[in-house]
């Protein structure tokens, strides 16, 4: 069994720094020390400046998951990830952005004219009640040597799916962004980072609700740089929205949520 033994601080020795003793003791990390370039934490620009200011390491983690809360049926996402999405493409990053279980069929021309080429995406399709099928396939996204970022909405994800997509990300270095309603801000999750993000107005108010270092109150005004592609995404996702919901009112569900059909998936082959 392991002992640990704790170790002797002189307070005479403590400089003092603003009427407070600050000790530099071996494995004891300061929260004034968040933004300081001795951590580890790595990190490419997002493409907001704005935001980068207030990022631990100024940019989105890699290795780190970044929890992403947005109201129902809103598309926040891509114009908050998609300019570092861009940049990291831009600069010669290589592999595939998965996508796994989005609520709307990415516009592939929008995303491409911002900087995405098509040929870059993977889309991973998962119903409602695969919830657990669609983490699984993060997982292995992540473990994929091919795949420079993972985008998973999972809005009924339990804590302990997001800690193991969480460690995932960790042991493989890879960009992950999950994407959940914001009813959920309230409760505990793993992600290192967590982001409130409202829009409207040519605009995204980004509220820090969990980051490494000293509590942000006052949310990030980030300026929308192609307001057209914010346009374009909400007016594609109030018509497949509008379309679904025409479609269920016409057609009553094949099988209750959450029972799986026999056909809907193969059986794996005898061997």
């Amino acid at each position: 069994m392991a002992t640990f033994h704790s170790l002797p601080v002189n307070p005479v020795a403590c400089p003092q720094a603003q009427g407070r003793a600050v000790c530099d003791v071996p494995g004891v990390w300061r929260g004034s020390d968040w933004s300081s370039d001795g951590l580890t934490q790595r990190t490419r620009p997002s493409g907001h400046a704005l935001l980068d200011a207030q990022l631990p390491g100024g940019g989105w983690p890699l290795g780190a998951m970044a929890e992403v809360l947005q109201p129902a049926h809103a598309v926040r996402e891509w114009p908050l990830v998609l300019p570092g999405l861009a940049r990291a493409i831009a600069d010669g990053a290589a592999g595939r952005v998965v996508l796994i279980a989005p609520p709307h069929e990415p516009f592939a021309p929008a995303l491409q004219a911002a900087g995405l080429p098509a040929q870059r995406l993977c889309r991973v399709l998962a119903a409602a009640h695969q919830a657990t099928e669609a983490a699984w396939a993060g997982e292995q996204a992540l473990r994929c040597r091919d795949v420079l970022a993972v985008l998973a909405w999972l809005p009924q994800a339990q804590p302990q799916t997001l800690r193991r997509l969480q460690l995932a990300a960790a042991q493989h270095g890879r960009w992950l962004w999950v994407f959940r309603p914001d009813t959920l801000r309230e409760q505990s999750s793993p992600a290192p980072l967590r982001l409130w993000v409202q829009g409207g107005g040519g605009q995204l108010q980004v509220r820090f609700i969990k980051r490494r270092g000293a509590p942000l109150l006052e949310p990030v005004v980030l300026p929308l740089r192609n307001a057209g592609l914010a346009a374009v995404l909400d007016a594609q996702a109030r018509r497949k929205r509008q379309a679904q919901e025409d479609a269920d009112r016409l057609l009553p569900p094949s099988h209750a949520p959450g029972v799986v059909h026999a056909l809907d998936r193969i059986a794996p082959a005898r061997r």
